[in-house]
């Protein structure tokens, strides 16, 4: 199998970006607990999206395959998404069954993310009829070699089981799991920064 072309993406992918976000997180079970109505998802997930990783545009850390098959949306030590605009938007939508459980979700969250500076992988997609063609693991290869030469640590949060193995093998352990109520299971997942050689 060919080795994925891997390149950061510019302000003119950005669209291509989030159309490849947008399918690939169609099936996502956080990202359809949060907005499980078809309607509201394909309404209103690219702006979430956009507000959740579009800075990894902004600061040159959002990787492409060739053909924008596959994105790792990449926000660098410092950078996170704007909380408020996020929170303001996302809960205005959710289900009110699950807006308690939601709240908990999200706080879990913010108490797993690292405290000391790091890389935090906010979304890694794949087009679901490209998927299992070694792009997710290009993407994670590529990006996690300029991690290391910075000699940095990296954190992401894995909201689908079968994505864990592909993260351990590139080195990251889990650090527990989020869980409430009727929600999917998050796995919060550390990278410790590698010896620069």
């Amino acid at each position: 199998m060919d080795i994925p072309t891997i390149a950061l993406a510019t302000e003119d992918d950005r669209n291509k970006l989030f159309a490849t976000i947008m399918l690939s997180f169609s099936n996502d079970p956080v990202t359809r607990w949060l907005m499980p109505s078809a309607h509201s998802y394909v309404t209103h997930a690219p702006v979430i999206n956009q507000i959740f990783c579009g800075a990894a545009i902004d600061h040159q850390s959002a990787y492409k395959t060739e053909n924008i098959e596959g994105v790792a949306m990449w926000l660098p030590p410092g950078v996170l998404p704007d909380e408020e605009q996020f929170a303001g938007l996302l809960f205005g939508l959710l289900p009110d069954e699950i807006a308690e459980d939601a709240a908990n979700f999200f706080t879990a969250m913010a108490e797993y993310h690292p405290t000391e500076p790091c890389w935090y992988l906010a979304l890694l997609a794949v087009d679901p009829a490209r998927q299992a063609k070694g792009y997710g693991g290009a993407l994670m290869k590529e990006a996690l070699a300029m991690v290391d030469k910075q000699g940095m640590p990296a954190y992401l949060e894995s909201s689908s089981p079968r994505n864990i193995s592909l993260y351990e093998r590139h080195g990251f352990e889990r650090m527990g799991e989020i869980q409430f109520g009727s929600s999917p299971v998050l796995t919060p997942m550390y990278r410790a920064a590698r010896a620069n050689n």
